[in-house]
């Protein structure tokens, strides 16, 4: 059946007023109970069932329980008897802290029906806790002059019972200075006794404080009077007469004696400054200081005998009091006779600087010497403390001379300090000295001097022109305009050279007029001369090579036949012909040396064929493979030859294959040949023979070539050296002299011999290549590029 929801509301609001007066009736009984803190666990608090009336047997059946909550865990019920015991350990203070009344609620319930009772226990405080006092101990400052009857305030205990168990009295130690008066909630120490700082400067009391618990229980303080000091004592001197000797002339801020006094009180009070008290009548206060802080009496002038024979002072002593307090006490100082006064020396210089070509014996400074002591103290002995090249020489009584005793030497000593010592005879002996500046000038008597006798220099080829080859310093020891360097070129080769480089007079930076070519000049050999400014001005000489470092500014040549610029070679190779079939051989040469004229061979072939390949370092372009039908009959080849520099430089050729089918018609070429055959054949032979026979000539020319540069003279610029003939271990075999090299090669790779000579920088205008070939010993001579290295192959 469906309700309506104003009516389900009616019905709710119905239910709810029913619980409330149920519960109403179930919560109106509660009992009250006290129980003393710390009570052991199962003593009994109540009879619960008795003061509820409530049916004992009926306890168990209806679940007679305690209601969880807070407090529940300290109590519990026993079911059987009703009663109410201590289940837990209960600390009041802990609960309740220092609260008069300390009052715990618990709730019982008992079922069917259920019935709600609540239970109030009162926990009853005991004595269970001691005095304590904030601190251990309190420290007061008091001062002596305090007067008995003053009052001082102590601070008081807590004790966390209430009731009488809590702080009820206080009580002190026994002692002669002070006592306790107890008020209503204080307690004042109060003073009985005057203090005496000097006599108990600390006074210690123990302070007791008394809770009215039975046994009542006690806490402690220390009380620590520090009594203060005032200025009530004056400074006592150990002696009231103090007695000193002291030599006269003793040195500044020696101290001579020292006077102490003491004062009983302490602080700023029995703090002791001292002083020397002023008269005006007395002048020789002035001669003597003390130190404020330690009584230190120090000299702080000189004391001259013959003026103060002794000395009368009165030192006071005065503390630092608000009030100070002070004492005087006698310094009787008695100055004993020394011999005080030292020797005086007098110089008069003869001439502000000396030259270092003055001649021994001449005078440079006048000396005299005194001493304001007489008799024996007033004799003065006077010396050169160290060696020199001066001397003392003793013209009359107390006078003397500085002479030049021996040459002297301005660029090894521009400056001599002459120390003159004077010592008189007294005891023990005075001493003074005076040091004497005598200044050495100078004279042009030292060339300039370069760092070495031979300067060797290396300079680019293709240098920019104007760069700066080197710099030449040469240094000259004297001074001044003596030591003013200039430079320039030698005489004798300045005409040769000035054309090729120039020097900074002043600098001696050396730079190029002309770019240099090392295919035309290796080496420059010159003179530069640094002259100074002196009067008569002196000269040197140095030897500077410059050598020309080699670059790579010549691309490398092919040689002939295949040498013409523009022009196509045309070689014809048979069609039967195999792989490996030598079709040519190409050749080139580099001006460079060095790696720059290193040549490698590289070729390159029309498109969709690899019938060729060339020898990189030889030249000698073969055959891959055999023919076959589908190649063309004409091969056109592109050779380049790069040197090895940096940046590389290249030159290209062409040569055109072209393959025939028969070859009987051309002449018989040694390139028919296999490139390796088994049998020594006669061919080989000849060639042997023919090779043999160049080698001995070109040995009997390179002899004589030896023999005419032996009697000949050098061109003044390059640098000759003894010729060399080297044997290699391919049986090739070089001759050479400085940078020029001839050398002889042999190959067996092929039987098509050449000979190629490389001559000297300056090479004959007809220098010739010479080539051997089967059947025809010399059958080409052609004319090579006169500059660069050239070399001389069979192969």
């Amino acid at each position: 059946m469906d309700v309506p929801d104003s009516a389900r509301c009616a019905w709710i609001k119905a239910l709810l007023l029913l619980l409330l007066l149920c519960l109403w009736d179930l919560c109106s009984a509660q009992i009250s109970y006290s129980v003393s803190e710390e009570a052991k666990k199962g003593s009994v608090v109540g009879n619960l069932a008795k003061d509820l009336n409530l049916n004992v047997q009926e306890l168990e059946s209806r679940m007679f329980q305690l209601v969880t909550g807070p407090n529940a865990k300290y109590f519990e019920v026993n079911r059987k008897t009703g009663i109410l015991l201590v289940n837990d350990r209960i600390d009041r203070e802990e609960l309740c802290e220092s609260k008069q009344k300390c009052v715990l609620n618990i709730e019982a319930m008992i079922h069917n029906p259920h019935k709600l009772y609540r239970v109030e226990i009162n926990i009853l405080d005991i004595n269970d806790n001691s005095p304590v006092f904030p601190r251990q101990s309190v420290v007061l400052n008091i001062s002596e002059n305090v007067l008995p009857g003053d009052r001082f305030l102590v601070i008081k205990a807590r004790d966390i019972d209430v009731g009488s168990n809590s702080v009820k009295t206080y009580k002190i130690n026994s002692n002669e200075y002070f006592s306790l008066d107890m008020q209503s909630d204080s307690a004042e120490l109060v003073l009985q006794k005057a203090l005496d700082r000097e006599r108990e400067p600390v006074i210690k009391l123990v302070l007791t404080a008394v809770d009215g618990g039975t046994p009542p229980r006690s806490g402690t303080m220390q009380i620590v009077m520090n009594v203060q000091d005032i200025n009530d004592n004056n400074p006592v001197f150990s002696k009231s007469l103090y007695k000193v000797k002291v030599n006269e002339n003793v040195h500044e801020g020696t101290k001579i004696i020292t006077v102490s006094a003491a004062d009983a009180d302490e602080g700023v009070n029995g703090e002791i400054s001292y002083s020397i008290v002023v008269d005006e009548e007395n002048s020789a206060l002035e001669l003597f200081s003390i130190d404020p802080v330690l009584g230190d009496i120090n000299v702080k002038s000189n004391i001259d005998y013959e003026k103060h024979s002794a000395v009368e002072l009165r030192i006071q002593a005065q503390d630092k009091g608000h009030s100070p307090r002070r004492s005087t006490c006698k310094v009787l100082i008695e100055v004993v006779d020394v011999n005080d006064n030292a020797p005086e020396i007098s110089v008069t210089l003869l001439m502000s600087s000396v030259s270092e070509d003055i001649k021994p014996g001449t005078d440079v400074a006048l000396i005299t010497v005194s001493d304001k002591d007489s008799g024996t103290n007033g004799k003065v002995n006077c010396k050169l403390l160290v060696p020199s090249p001066f001397k003392l020489q003793l013209s009359y009584k107390n006078s003397y001379a500085l002479v030049v005793n021996e040459a002297l030497d301005r660029e090894q000593v521009s400056q001599y300090n002459v120390t003159v010592v004077a010592n008189d005879e007294g005891t023990p002996s005075l001493s003074s000295s005076n040091v004497i500046t005598v200044h050495v000038s100078d004279v042009n008597d030292n060339a300039p001097l370069f760092t070495a006798p031979v300067i060797n220099i290396s300079v680019r080829e293709n240098s920019p022109v104007g760069g700066l080859m080197t710099s030449l310093t040469a240094r000259d020891l004297d001074v001044g305009e003596n030591a003013i360097v200039s430079y320039s070129l030698s005489d004798t080769e300045s005409s040769r050279v000035s054309n090729l480089m120039n020097i900074n007079s002043h600098t001696g930076e050396l730079y190029s007029l002309k770019s240099f070519d090392y295919e035309e000049t290796k080496r420059l050999q010159f003179k530069v001369q640094a002259t100074d400014s002196g009067v008569p001005p002196l000269s040197s000489n140095v030897t500077v090579n410059v050598f020309i470092l080699d670059e790579n500014d010549n691309s490398p040549v092919f040689l002939p036949p295949y040498s013409e610029p523009g022009s196509v070679n045309s070689e014809n190779i048979p069609y039967s012909a195999e792989a490996g079939y030598f079709v040519a051989k190409v050749r080139a040469v580099d001006a460079d040396s060095g790696y720059n004229a290193l040549l490698s061979y590289h070729i390159t072939e029309s498109k969709g064929t690899n019938l060729f390949r060339i020898g990189t370092s030889t030249g000698e372009i073969r055959t891959k493979r055999r023919m076959s039908d589908n190649d063309l009959k004409a091969h056109p080849l592109i050779i380049t030859v790069s040197d090895n520099g940096e940046p590389s430089l290249s030159t290209t050729m062409s040569i055109e294959v072209v393959v025939v089918e028969n070859m009987d018609s051309l002449q018989p070429s040694l390139r028919q040949v296999p490139v390796k055959e088994e049998n020594f054949s006669k061919l080989n032979l000849y060639l042997l023979i023919a090779i043999v026979s160049v080698s001995v000539i070109f040995l009997l020319s390179l002899v004589a070539l030896i023999a005419a540069k032996c009697y000949g003279t050098d061109g003044g610029f390059s640098m000759s050296s003894a010729p060399v003939v080297t044997t290699h271990p391919d049986g090739s075999w070089s001759y050479s002299k400085s940078t020029q090299q001839y050398d002889v090669c042999f190959s067996s790779d092929t039987l098509k011999s050449d000979v190629v000579v490389f001559p000297s920088p300056f090479p004959p205008a007809d220098a010739e290549l010479i080539s051997i070939n089967e059947g025809d010993t010399f059958n080409r001579t052609q004319t090579l590029p006169s500059n660069g290295k050239v070399r001389r192959c069979l192969t």
